[in-house]
Order: C-alpha cells, then sequence, then structure tokens
C-alpha cells in the first residue's frame, strides 16, 4: 500500500527528515512512535499530500505522487485517504451528519447516495441519534466517532490517524482502539497511526520507532 524511499524534509535550516524509507503492506496497521520532534507528523503529512518532501518519493495504492499535479494530489487524497486528526477537527457551525458529509461533497458524490453512507456510518458508530447534533452538543468521544466516520465516507483504502485517542480519557481511549481494528475488517483498510500511547501500539501489527528524522527500530507484534 506504500513505499516511501529516502524521504528528506527540511523547513528552513531545520531537517525534520533526514532519509526515511517505509513500507508498508495492505491491509496492516503500523503505528509510528517516538519522542517530539522525531519527524513522526510529518512524515505522515507528507504520506497523506499533504505536505511534499524536498527529496525522496512515494507512491500509494501504486500510485506515484511525483507523477501528479497539486489538483490530481486533491482528488487522489480526497477518494483514497482518511484523516483522523486529535483534536477531531470539526466544524462548529455543522452537525454531525453534515460534518461527515463534507469530503464526499468536495468528491462531488451523489447528495442522496453520500447521506445514506453518512447516516450509515454513524449508526455503525453508535451515533444514530446524533445525527443533527453540532460539535458543542457531543462529548468527546462521540466527536471522534464523527471524525472517524468522517475519514471513511468515500470509501478511502488508507486511514493516516495523528494522535487519534491523544485527548479522549481512558474509556472512549480503549473503545477508539478496538474500533480502529473493527475498521480494518470490516472496510479492509490500511491504516497508519502515530502514537504516543504504548497499549495501542502494542495492539498494531508492527511499530516502527523514530528518532532524529530516521526511523531507527522495527518492532513485528
Amino acid at each position: 500500500m506504500i513505499t516511501a524511499k529516502n524521504i528528506h524534509k527540511s523547513y528552513g535550516d531545520l531537517e525534520v527528515l533526514r532519509g526515511v524509507d517505509l513500507h508498508v503492506d495492505k491491509g496492516e496497521i503500523v503505528s509510528i512512535m517516538g519522542p517530539s520532534g522525531a519527524g513522526k507528523t510529518t512524515l505522515l503529512q507528507i504520506l497523506g499530500t499533504l505536505d511534499k518532501p524536498n527529496a525522496g518519493e512515494v507512491e500509494v495504492d501504486g500510485i506515484n505522487f511525483s507523477k501528479l499535479n497539486s489538483d490530481q494530489l486533491s482528488v487522489f487524497r480526497n477518494r483514497h485517504i482518511g484523516f483522523i486528526f486529535q483534536f477531531h477537527q470539526l466544524l462548529p457551525e455543522f452537525t454531525a451528519i453534515e460534518n461527515v458529509l463534507i469530503p464526499a461533497m468536495i468528491g462531488k458524490m451523489n447528495i442522496k447516495q453520500a447521506r445514506e453512507k453518512a447516516t450509515e456510518l454513524l449508526h455503525f458508530l453508535q451515533l444514530g441519534d446524533r445525527l443533527h447534533h453540532k460539535p458543542s452538543e457531543l462529548s468527546g468521544g462521540e466527536k471522534q466517532r464523527v471524525a472517524v466516520a468522517r475519514a471513511l465516507i468515500n470509501n478511502p483504502s488508507l486511514i493516516l490517524a495523528d494522535e487519534p485517542s491523544g485527548s479522549l480519557d481512558t474509556k472512549n481511549k480503549d473503545e477508539l482502539h478496538k474500533l480502529l481494528f473493527e475498521l480494518r475488517d470490516k472496510y479492509n483498510l490500511t491504516e497508519v497511526i502515530v502514537t504516543h500511547d504504548k497499549e495501542l501500539a502494542k495492539l498494531c501489527d508492527r511499530t516502527i520507532g523514530m528518532k532524529d528524522g530516521l526511523i531507527q527500530l522495527t518492532i513485528d507484534k
């Protein structure tokens, strides 16, 4: 699913990634761990086409990013990659179902089909009675599950998650961790998760350790 070769990234004089090589198979759930400043989030953003490397190549699901222009990258990202962030990033003025529908509308999905898909996802995530609630009316765990539904609305093949349970209490954290694996099985997903949570990392198929812009070790389950 993912092949990254010799990825370098600098911001001015700050070298964040110093030649990262990464391979992730289809259907794998891989965690990336390491201290703050190791380059984890930068790598995730490059894998998700949100940022570009200064050098190196990334291929996701057979598509080499260097062959695509910015518009093509946007379309690929919308159709093939779902993102889950630590602080959910829901738009406060929209309801749960409206937030979930946003990527589908950007992708020009038929509105009736999109609404049916969003409703199905929110019911699956036990939010059937929260469809028309705004984020301010939802708990932390509920907001993160809405964010998960939003990540899934366009039937992506890859989920990229940046500290997805970092802002949750223990109960909601455990529920989200379990959900990430249920989603893999139900929707045939590949997932790459940046996390500081050792319990989540232990559940993953592999854990990749980063330090100082390089991959230092890989631990198989």
